[in-house]
């Protein structure tokens, strides 16, 4: 069985190698984060991540007024195995985009893909801003398999993304799919198998891209409910929905 993850000390994401024995010196910002806002002395011990090698126990060697450094101990957690799950989601209005973000990461998201459709009204205009929001999410939720973010595509562009342009199983979410039920539409899966999941924009996908997405082999439609969804509430659904039936909720 997995550690436990250790949610009593405060988690900081590196973009940095980590191993034992190994001394970090921080960046400017996130010496002020650890100094100033958490409120860190040397001494004081914190869990590491970089979305690679697994999660550490480090220490702060070094605080000065606007440096710092850390020393990397011993690690608590492995790595996992990334996320198979892609979420293709058209642009949102900030805020939602926002909380779009943070839920896909706490959801198992393994990467994120901005898509243009027809009825798209929104563009991403900070991608900074999205992998920010992702590096936050997974510092606050125990996440160590960090998605990663891919800029905006054309929807019939998709395929293309993936290796030999060969498009993995897609899952629609489609208030007019055919089958009510969501199980029975995702029962034919692969268990941990690689599978795209596609939220469209406010006014949903056209009657053409909804052909096109299904005529991709393996794609399905899934109904998530009698209720009209915001498109960031369905983006929780349908990973809800797919991490039951072939993820690891299983």
């Amino acid at each position: 069985m997995p550690p436990r993850v250790d949610f009593a000390s405060q988690r900081l994401f590196l973009d940095a190698p980590l191993a034992a024995d190994v001394g970090i010196a921080l960046g400017k910002e996130q010496a002020n984060y650890l100094l100033n806002v958490l409120r860190m002395r040397a001494g004081d011990g914190l869990l590491v991540f970089n979305g690679r090698d697994g999660e550490w126990r480090a220490s702060v060697k070094d605080a000065e007024r606007k440096r710092a450094s850390l020393a990397v101990l011993e690690r608590v957690r492995e790595q996992p195995a990334p996320s198979r799950i892609t979420l293709g989601f058209a642009p949102l209005k900030q805020a939602r985009l926002d909380y779009m973000i943070q839920k896909a990461v706490e959801m198992g998201a393994g990467r994120l893909i901005a898509i243009n459709t027809e009825r798209t009204q929104v563009s991403v205009k900070n991608p900074e801003r999205i992998r920010a929001n992702i590096i936050e999410a997974a510092e606050q939720c125990g996440v160590l398999a960090v998605p990663d973010f891919v800029g905006e595509v054309r929807l019939e562009r998709l395929p293309k993304l993936f290796d030999a342009g060969a498009m993995p199983p897609a899952v629609l979410a489609d208030e007019m799919a055919e089958v009510a039920d969501p199980r029975a539409a995702l029962a034919g899966l692969p268990a941990a198998g690689e599978v795209v999941i596609l939220i469209g924009p406010e006014g949903g996908f056209t009657a053409q891209e909804r052909a096109m997405v299904l005529g991709w082999p393996g794609a399905v439609a899934i109904s998530l409910g009698p209720r009209i969804l915001r498109a960031d509430t369905a983006a929780v659904a349908a990973l809800a929905a797919v991490q039951m039936a072939a993820g690891d909720w299983r």
